[in-house]
């Protein structure tokens, strides 16, 4: 069964998750919908991981590590 995700575009909020604008808010949610879409179930720890890789804030090899690490969960 599909869950939504819930968005908080006004306060630029996902699952809680607070985003500097809406920009990076819509490129996390698009990637969080595409995997939930693949059954990924997210976890506030996995939104600010997107979150901080959507802002540039860690490398793509750092996101590599930390999905191989299961750091999401």
């Amino acid at each position: 069964m599909f869950k939504t995700l819930k968005i908080d575009r006004k306060n630029r909020r996902i699952m809680g998750v607070q985003f500097t604008d809406v920009k990076t808010l819509e490129k996390a949610a698009y990637a969080i919908g595409s995997n939930m879409y693949e059954g990924f179930k997210p976890t506030a720890r996995a939104i600010r991981i997107i979150r901080d890789y959507s802002a540039g804030k860690i490398s793509k090899q750092e996101l590599a590590r930390l999905a191989k690490a299961k750091a999401y969960e």
